[in-house]
């Protein structure tokens, strides 16, 4: 550890790691330059944005055995949103980065070896690339800006730096190209993780990520449309793109000062089945509805689309159709392998079997969301099912997504958001995908079916063979119970 005194305010700066060639001073956001025994003082930087992250400086946690505390972050944004990377300094001495984005964590480091790439240029998300010894998917690819740093950091960053990176997932692996300094990329490889899985520590609380979101320490006030006024229920520093309900108009607030995105025209109001600000405590977590789509396939069929945030769980989604209401999570984990028009693939040991193949394009936008969305915006979206269970692999030109969904009854959400929720639709229909019971169906059937083989039996020896009847009825049954209730959850 080494303590520096900040060439522009005198306050302590601490490098903790001896790889930390630039640190940003807590007091007065100067960029203090670690040069051989002297430091230097590069400039201010840029404020990080309060953020719905709880992860801070000085969280702790624990990666495969080894220990490791958060030592310091940029902040990076792109067209469509924005993103955390967390500095990691390990006990041993090693150091990693904690990628933070809407709730989804990765950590990596960077790789040493030789590896074979691909031009920035060339890469495309939802294709397969060689890598290393592995055939990896493109999961994104972005040209981001820095907007903010704390603490330390491995290399001269500030106002201006420009990140163009490219990432890739197989199963819970994943890769990060870095085509910043060039266009030989510095590899970066790790996995997917959760912060439960690294029994993180030091969290911020959910009060105090409340209370902070969405400060540039403390500039930013509430937030009324810059185009025609209306009040705008929004959570700061968790959504940063919102569309205004009255009028349309995309608004980035992601800043001290709102500003306008694309101005939209004044629509009439879309009666909405879930309210925007309703909550909903599920599974002793607090949700929020903060935003709604509407979206259309290619031959006219819509449906809606409820993001809704939790502090603790991140962001999903409700969604309803005609076949009635389910309920979406993105995917940390993707298939192993996949190419686009595959019959089947293969999530978590669960094998899936393709379904539908078609365009999807919003029509309909109102509220918060953490990403910038449009009307008329586009994605082409492969379906799979297992059961109960859907998958949905989408893809834009510039990203790839797996999500997973299950059905949820209209009553379970009239018991979840009270009056948040409007209107009551069916339930969803067992001859569908999303039906329910399914095994036990099919049991009752077999058992009714050894009952009529065993009607004789029994009518002519009740008390030698009931027994035997009703344990082979219940080898039967219990196991379609759970079959079920493994579909329902």
């Amino acid at each position: 550890m080494q303590i520096v005194s900040c060439p522009s305010c005198g306050a302590e700066v601490t490098f903790r790691s001896h790889a930390s060639v630039m640190a940003v001073c807590e007091y007065c956001s100067t960029r203090v330059l670690k040069d051989a025994d002297a430091v230097k003082d590069l400039g201010k930087m840029s404020s990080v944005l309060e953020d719905y992250s709880p992860i801070q400086i000085g969280t702790a946690g624990v990666l495969g055995g080894r220990p490791f505390t958060v030592v310091g972050r940029i902040q990076l944004r792109y067209s469509a949103g924005m993103w955390n990377e967390w500095y990691l300094l390990f006990d041993d001495g090693k150091t990693s980065w904690l990628g933070d984005s809407s709730g989804m964590y990765t950590i990596t480091a960077e790789y040493d070896g030789d590896i074979n790439t691909h031009p920035f240029e060339a890469l495309v998300p939802g294709r397969s690339y060689g890598i290393g010894n592995g055939v990896y998917t493109a999961a994104e690819i972005r040209v981001a800006d820095c907007i903010g740093g704390q603490g330390e950091l491995p290399f001269k960053v500030g106002d201006g730096y420009q990140a163009r990176v490219a990432d890739f997932r197989r199963g819970l692996e994943f890769i990060t190209l870095d085509y910043s300094d060039g266009p030989e990329p510095v590899v970066y490889t790790g996995i997917a993780v959760t912060l439960d899985s690294l029994q993180c520590q030091l969290l911020r609380d959910d009060d105090t990520i409340q209370r902070a979101a969405g400060r540039y320490r403390g500039k930013l006030s509430a937030l009324d449309c810059p185009s025609c006024g209306t009040p705008i229920k929004y959570l700061p520093g968790i959504t940063a793109n919102l569309v205004c309900p009255a009028c349309a108009t995309q608004i980035d607030a992601a800043s001290p000062k709102a500003q306008v995105v694309a101005v939209g025209e004044r629509v009439a109001a879309e009666p909405l089945m879930l309210e925007l600000g309703a909550t909903a405590n599920i599974n002793n977590q607090d949700f929020s509805i903060i935003g709604m789509m509407r979206r259309a396939d290619d031959e006219g069929n819509a449906w809606d689309e409820y993001l809704m945030y939790g502090p603790r769980a991140g962001f999903s989604w409700l969604v309803l159709t005609e076949d009635g209401w389910s309920g979406a999570n993105v995917l940390p984990e993707w298939p192993m392998t996949y190419t686009p028009g595959a019959s089947q693939v293969l999530v978590n040991k669960v094998q899936y079997s393709a379904l539908y193949s078609y365009q999807a394009k919003v029509t309909y936008a109102v509220g918060a969301f953490n990403w910038r969305v449009s009307v008329g915006d586009t994605a082409q979206v492969a379906e799979f099912q297992a059961g109960q269970l859907r998958l949905a692999a989408e893809t834009t030109a510039s990203e790839m997504t797996w999500s997973r969904s299950s059905p949820v009854s209209a009553d379970q959400l009239a018991m979840w958001f009270g009056d948040g929720f409007k209107g009551k639709v069916k339930a969803p229909s067992k001859s569908k995908p999303f039906g329910n019971n399914r095994y036990r169906t099919t049991a009752k059937y077999i058992i009714w079916f050894m009952l009529v083989l065993n009607a004789v039996p029994l009518l002519f020896n009740f008390s030698g063979t009931w027994f035997i009847t009703v344990i082979a009825a219940l080898a039967i049954y219990l196991p379609a119970t759970f079959l079920d209730n493994n579909d329902n959850s």
